[in-house]
């Protein structure tokens, strides 16, 4: 990559998130010397939104969605733009255009998939031949599962020379004391994609597992080995598994993704695997009917979207405008000493075709949508600019194919550590 004087961009730090990425790069700049910048439309509004968190950015700059001439100015002084402006399907295209054309990575947090896969189509090229990586779904959704299951895959065949048959990971969650908050299940910014995505009019392609695979055939196959279960079901312990929140269908969309490119890179035939995932309800005998119902509400609630990106385009088109306008707004999100007090468990257990058994986990703190997300963006675009810090490979990528597993040590820094177990034989 041509020499930069900014290392790392947060574009739309004003919002919930993108003020805890410019907060996490303050917070690692004087260890790492990382060069890093803010931007924003309004430059004077920004630094009173970081004031306000006892930060400060090295330098504020003034960009815009709507005008490219602002974004080409700030991509050409990068190594690596994270895009924080969403909904992505609306104000994304003109940043990933600005990256390929002035030669910076490019990383989002959208969970919006038909903008991923229409990333893909259109940019797929543009940003082989620039050599830059274009990383998309980079923050709970889906970099933590996503990394889980590459770990898992590489330690199997380094030991036993095969891939996986089937990955279950469980997310267990321990909040904050006290009632629950509004503003702590979802943000503006999240609900405005979800509306977003189910106003699109390739919504019902979201649902399918394999919306982000290449290869027609590999396709079919994942669709076959790996459909989307939305039902409550028992998992570890005792424990009642819900359906993923906010959206059950984005992180087994990345992974199969993930799985096709990480092939490729090594010269080897893909092998779909099994993916199952949720939420992890835990407790005693005596909670275990609230905990099903609480699961089925979940689940009640994922088989609706489920439902309404499959209506006809004019019934979603109605629903859709109606979330835009009523739902919360972009800014609308949660804050203060709660967010850091939220701690987080992934569990991902694997089994290979042999019947050996493999297990990876990561123990997190910060709320995981919000903290621990934007932490999660901070570091990886930390590790994008620098050089030999990640993978040689260029294109439209996944987390785990951008970053690679050697990586995972640093996102310690982050408040997350990745273990492996020690295998079990079937």
């Amino acid at each position: 990559m041509p020499a930069r004087d900014l290392d790392v961009v947060v574009l739309g730090a004003t919002g919930v998130t993108g003020r805890q990425v410019a907060r996490y790069l303050a917070e690692r700049e004087a260890e790492s010397g990382v060069r890093w910048a803010a931007a924003a439309r309004d430059p004077g509004r920004l630094e009173r939104t970081l004031a306000e968190l006892g930060t400060r950015a090295p330098e504020l700059l003034a960009a815009d969605v709507e005008r490219p001439e602002t974004l080409a100015a700030l991509a050409g002084r990068a190594r690596v733009v994270l895009d924080l402006v969403g909904p992505y399907a609306r104000f994304g295209r003109p940043v990933i255009e600005a990256c390929v054309q002035q030669g910076a990575h490019y990383v989002d947090l959208t969970g919006e998939l038909q903008f991923v896969r229409a990333s893909i189509d259109r940019h797929e090229q543009g940003a082989l031949a620039a050599g830059v990586k274009i990383v998309q779904v980079c923050g709970f959704e889906a970099l933590p599962a996503d990394l889980l299951c590459a770990l898992l895959s590489a330690s199997a065949r380094e030991r036993w020379g095969e891939g996986l048959a089937a990955v279950d990971v469980q997310v267990s969650m321990s909040a904050p004391p006290g009632p629950p908050r509004a503003s702590e299940m979802i943000s503006g910014g999240t609900f405005q994609s979800l509306a977003e995505v189910a106003g699109s009019e390739h919504a019902k392609q979201v649902t399918d597992p394999a919306i982000l695979v290449g290869e027609p055939a590999l396709a079919a196959q994942v669709r076959r080995t790996s459909p989307i279960g939305l039902a409550p079901r028992r998992g570890r312990e005792g424990a009642v598994i819900a359906p993923m929140a906010p959206a059950p269908f984005i992180n087994p969309a990345v992974i199969h993704r993930s799985e096709e490119l990480i092939a490729a890179a090594e010269g080897r035939p893909p092998e779909p695997f099994r993916y199952r995932e949720g939420i992890a309800l835990g407790g005693g005998a005596l909670s275990a009917p609230l905990r099903w119902t609480l699961a089925g509400a979940l689940s009640a609630t994922q088989l609706s979207l489920s439902a309404l990106v499959r209506a006809p385009p004019s019934v979603r088109g109605r629903l859709a405008a109606a979330m835009s306008r009523f739902g919360p707004q972009s800014g609308f999100g949660p804050a203060g000493e709660r967010l850091e007090q939220w701690r987080w468990r992934m569990r991902a257990s694997a089994r290979t075709p042999a019947g050996r058994q493999l297990e990876a986990l990561l123990d997190a703190e910060g709320h995981p949508g919000y903290l621990a997300t934007a932490r999660l963006l901070g570091e990886a675009g930390m590790l994008l600019a620098e050089d030999g810090a990640t993978p040689a490979r260029a294109g439209c990528l996944t987390p785990a194919s951008a970053l690679g597993t050697a990586c995972l040590p640093r996102f310690e820094h982050a408040r997350l550590r990745f273990t492996l177990s020690e295998e079990r034989e079937h």
